[in-house]
Formats: structure tokens, sequence, C-alpha cells
């Protein structure tokens, strides 16, 4: 087949011969994806959230973006006390430890927790 029919033209005008490179800009974009999907994933687990669906979120196209930046905004800022296994009177003498509290209101605080519930 002669090039410049238009068979041959046609076979040839799919964009790929003007941009050879595209399939390495889509597995690029897949492996960036996957690996923030990896990391999300990881840190939403540590912080006790949902962390396959979020993973899941970031990995869906046009979306992924999107579910990430909701992601950073929603997630939560420390670890919850079920991540931890910490009680709150472990976290209260910890604080006072490192200075965090007064005397003052460690006692106070103390106080409040061993009050029985009403």
């Amino acid at each position: 087949m002669a090039l410049g029919t238009p068979l041959a033209n046609a076979m040839m005008d799919d964009g790929m011969m003007e941009r050879p490179y595209t399939w390495a800009w889509m597995a690029g974009l897949w492996i960036v994806l996957v690996v923030i999907a990896i990391l999300v994933y990881h840190d939403a687990q540590k912080r006790g959230m949902n962390s396959l669906l979020w993973a899941i979120l970031v990995l869906i196209p046009m979306f992924g973006f999107l579910a990430l930046i909701i992601y950073l905004v929603v997630r939560e800022t420390g670890q919850a006390q079920a991540a931890t296994g910490k009680s709150a009177q472990t976290l209260l003498d910890e604080r006072y430890a490192r200075g965090e509290i007064s005397r003052d209101e460690y006692l106070r605080m103390k106080a409040d927790l061993n009050q029985a519930p009403k």
C-alpha cells in the first residue's frame, strides 16, 4: 500500500503519529494515581477512617484529584482514641508529664474524669 492513498492516510491518522508517547503519559498518570491511592489508604487507615473507600475514590479518573482534595480537607487531624488504645486518664497523665498543662489544670481535669456520669 503506497503512502498517500486514502486508506494509508486513515490508518496513520489516529493521532499516535503526532503524539507517539501518549501511552507513556497515560501509564505515568496511572502510576502516580496508584501511588497516591496507596498513600491515602495508609494515612486513612492510621487515622481510623474508611481507607478502602478513600483509596478507590482517589483512583476514579477525572474525580481522583477532587477526591484527594476532599480527603485532605475532611481527614481527622489526630489519631482517634480507639486507634491509639489509650484512656483519657493516660492521655491526661502524658500531657501533664510533658508540661502541656499546669498542676491546677491537671487536678481539675482528673477530678472531672473521676466523677460518675449523670
